[in-house]
């Protein structure tokens, strides 16, 4: 019979920096938000100094130095591509996958082969670390593998798996499920949220083992099917197959500034750099938008309260293509700009998406067919060239000087995805 198996890469973030600079092994490591603002990820050394999730840098600043905390700047490019990597080694163990996140994903592992039939059940244990060994190998990055007749179950024991020095955890071969279970707060089960918990704690549960024994009438009423399926899935009922990867249905980019703007000039660079990167988004899931909207957070000089302004625009025909985006996206922010009061970030979303061959562009567009097959060219032309060669074609109303990009002062090099910035050995 398969099984699920969750793969989990540890402190995701944190190992990535530890990949190209082993020294940082066994040292507490933390990795900073855009504009160096909180902390998103911690080493296990990190956690042991109480260092929260999510937590102000600034509050922990003095505790980081004391403990010579290893402080990084977010390297989203670098921790991308890292996790290209793992997910493609993962690929070649699994029947299938589903990237669940950029450090997780489910995967049907297996069958037995008849030859290894006596050691049936210790099979998956012994399978799922020999992945784990290959990622690491291969890869440097250490994982955790939690395995279950159910997502739900290979979740739970991903958990008990980050706590064993082997990584692996097989929840169908331990003798008593029901004590694990009791020891698993509701709460951490997946697909039980804040909401859930507040019912649940009225009805009188709190652990997962409660949860798989309740009433299915009363949860089907109270936490929906949803609810249904997770306790289906805690006795061991398959309800909630491996997914493939959908495109989202809209797509949006926003980032804080690195210092305050006024000027209606910089917040268009800004601002169509930021559609250059969405309309780059849309292309590579292969969609079309028919809708724009923008959107700043603001303030005055007298009053520190901030204000956030939106414009949209309906297009009259769905595109992808990045200079009518701008130009549509440069309209709103006309109609939003306001003299005299400082921008501390931006954003702009594209939504109402479709597949770009879902629509017959010509029998709905204003312009002939021969100019939108030439848009499409274009665009695929530039998509290929900056994918080659680092973002090297780009348009005159992003400029090349971005002095108002969120502060990144601790940044770690693109070791893997920038030639200039590659590691060198000394020998």
């Amino acid at each position: 019979m398969k099984r699920f198996a969750l793969s989990d890469c540890n402190n995701f973030f944190a190992s990535c920096e530890r990949i190209f600079n082993p020294d940082l092994i066994g040292k507490p490591v933390i990795v900073l938000s855009s504009n160096d603002a909180c902390v998103i990820a911690r080493s296990n050394e990190a956690k042991a100094l109480g260092i929260r999730m999510g937590e102000p840098f600034f509050k922990v600043k003095d505790l980081a130095k004391k403990h010579n905390v290893q402080v990084f700047s977010a390297n989203f490019a670098l921790y991308g591509d890292i996790s290209s990597r793992v997910m493609t080694t993962l690929s070649s163990f699994a029947t299938d996958i589903e990237i669940y996140s950029v450090d997780e994903a489910f995967m049907f592992l297996p069958d037995a082969h008849p030859d290894v039939h006596a050691q049936q059940e210790q099979f998956y244990t012994e399978y799922a670390k020999h992945v784990r060994y290959k990622v690491m190998k291969n890869i440097g990055i250490p994982i955790s593998i939690g395995i279950g007749e159910t997502k739900t179950l290979a979740k739970i024991a991903n958990g008990f798996a980050k706590k064993r020095t082997d990584g692996v955890f097989d929840i169908t071969q331990h003798p008593e499920v029901d004590q694990l279970l009791a020891s698993v707060p509701v709460e951490d089960v997946w697909g039980i949220g804040y909401r859930y918990k507040k019912k649940l704690a009225r009805k009188l549960i709190f652990n997962a083992l409660q949860l798989k024994n309740a009433d299915q009438q009363w949860i089907r009423k109270n936490l929906t099917v949803a609810g249904l399926r997770t306790v289906q899935e805690l006795n061991g009922i398959s309800c909630i197959g491996l997914t493939q990867e959908t495109p989202r249905d809209s797509i949006c980019v926003s980032r804080s500034f690195g210092k305050n703007l006024s000027q209606l000039q910089e917040l268009k660079t800004a601002l169509a750099h930021h559609v250059t990167r969405a309309a780059e988004k849309l292309r590579t899931q292969k969609t079309i938008c028919y809708h724009l909207t923008i959107f700043f957070c603001y303030q005055s000089y007298a009053d520190p309260e901030r204000l956030y302004a939106y414009a949209s625009k309906q297009l009259h025909m769905p595109t992808a293509y990045t200079p009518t985006l701008i130009t549509a996206a440069l309209d709103c922010l006309q109609q939003i700009f306001k003299p005299g009061y400082i921008y501390k970030k931006i954003g702009v979303v594209l939504s109402d998406l479709h597949p770009e061959q879902s629509i017959q562009l010509s029998t709905i567009s204003q312009l002939p067919e021969q100019t939108l097959e030439k848009q499409t060219s274009v665009m695929k032309t530039i998509d290929t060239i900056n994918a080659k060669f680092d973002k090297k074609v780009s348009f005159a109303a992003t400029h090349n000087k971005h002095e108002w990009a969120a502060k990144a002062q601790r940044r770690s090099a693109h070791f893997t995805t920038d030639w200039h910035e590659i590691l060198t050995i000394k020998i």
